[in-house]
């Protein structure tokens, strides 16, 4: 009888205790958006009671849509989140003709609420907002797809800049011009990324302030937008009526702010309290402080974001989640922005936070396929780490032994 070899079994429980865990979701990312979402209910509730009376509904008329929405949007943000992106490839046609349809609807429609048609069902849907995930969808793919050819005008610049044109016009025709910038400056975001060349870069920018320049001196609402944001640069006093009474809900604020549904600049004139002046009720109610807090987690979004986008298993995933990322960013910043005067009124909502189904869906379908992305690279990372432990316990670290060689008897048969 030959000599039989130690063979130390495996034990699971112990392996899994010693082995680390490795969620498959982005921890920090995802507790940001869930807080954003939850005091965004919250800050609804508050500034749109009073408001919802003046459409003549019930107080809680806004509340009650936006926690819809926000259920819409969850369901879309874990079917996106559990979806491998790479088969979005398969409805990218059918989502950019959807959009554009529903755009052309809009116009067909005519809907005219507070100066423009930008609505459809009944005010319901924005398209608009839709069709800012959807430029970041596909131009993705667009990019990823051409990266051999981005610096060929006639395969890359020309066709991008048809792309964000019938996008971007659409949009402008409602009129939307903040939602037309934010459509070119995204392509021209994702197309730097993708790594297109500086002077196609800068030719691009020139032209776009030379458009958006003209259509802002012939558009009667740009114009007037842009001359009250110039007049109160130069003097805060002759801003417009809504940074003035934005600023004096940040002012009654201060520090630590007056309390959650006691500000007064939502019942006294503070335009659309529960849309586009909600971070002016959030200033009123919770201070500088509470203001920062949010102004933080925008910042956590983008970080982590960008982080997935350093991490990502291909260029797609690179461009998706850095675009995601930096359009929710970028769209918070106008918002805020506006309140305190630093940039000219637009009308983008703050994320996650104002009243309205289109942004708070988009937003959150969008924090799904980040999600997505840093789901699949953890299993990347996951498999790579699997394979290399696999090559280092064959060289002997077997509870410190190593397995012993077989040896050859007589005849060369193989004792045990």
């Amino acid at each position: 009888m030959g000599e039989g070899t130690f063979v130390k079994e495996a034990n699971p429980v112990t392996n899994a205790i010693q082995r680390p865990i490795r969620l498959r979701i982005d921890i920090p990312l995802l507790l940001a958006v869930i807080t954003l979402l939850v005091f965004g209910l919250l800050m609804v509730y508050s500034a749109s009671w009073d408001y919802s009376r003046s459409l003549g509904q019930a107080p809680t008329y806004i509340f009650d849509r936006q926690v819809r929405w926000a259920l819409v949007g969850i369901i879309a943000c874990v079917f996106l989140a559990a979806l491998d992106y790479h088969h979005i490839r398969k409805i990218l046609v059918p989502m950019l003709l959807g959009t554009i349809l529903l755009l052309l609807a809009v116009l067909w429609i005519n809907d005219v609420r507070l100066g423009a048609a930008r609505s459809v069902l009944g005010g319901s849907v924005q398209p608009s907002e839709l069709s800012k995930l959807a430029t970041i969808i596909y131009l993705s793919f667009w990019l990823a797809s051409k990266q051999n050819q981005l610096n060929n005008i006639s395969f890359g610049l020309i066709p991008m800049g048809a792309i964000l044109g019938v996008m971007g016009g659409l949009v402008l025709l409602q009129p939307d011009i903040s939602a037309a910038a934010t459509v070119i400056l995204l392509g021209a975001i994702l197309f730097f990324l993708a790594g297109g060349e500086w002077r196609q870069i800068i030719f691009v920018a020139l032209a776009a302030l030379v458009v958006g320049y003209l259509v802002v001196k012939v558009s009667s609402t740009g114009n007037a937008r842009l001359g009250s944001y110039l007049m109160g640069l130069r003097d805060p006093i002759q801003a417009s009526y809504h940074v003035r009474r934005s600023m004096e809900a940040v002012v009654q604020g201060g520090w630590f702010g007056v309390g959650i549904g006691r500000a007064e600049t939502k019942f006294t004139g503070l335009p659309v309290a529960p849309t586009d002046s909600i971070f002016a009720v959030i200033a009123e109610e919770t201070g500088l402080i509470g203001a920062a807090c949010v102004i933080f987690l925008y910042l956590v979004i983008l970080w982590r974001g960008l982080k997935i986008a350093s991490r990502a298993p291909d260029q797609l995933g690179s461009l998706l989640a850095a675009g995601l990322s930096l359009w929710i960013f970028i769209e918070a910043l106008i918002n805020m922005g506006v309140i305190v005067g630093l940039v000219p009124f637009a009308g983008n909502a703050l994320p996650f936070i104002s009243a309205g189904g289109s942004n708070l869906t988009a937003s959150l379908a969008g924090i799904g396929l980040i999600l997505n992305i840093a789901r699949q690279s953890s299993e990347r990372i996951s498999k790579e780490e699997r394979g290399f432990g696999a090559v280092v316990n064959m060289r002997g670290r077997d509870g410190g032994r190593r397995i012993p060689r077989t040896r050859r008897g007589p005849g060369f048969g193989i004792r045990s």
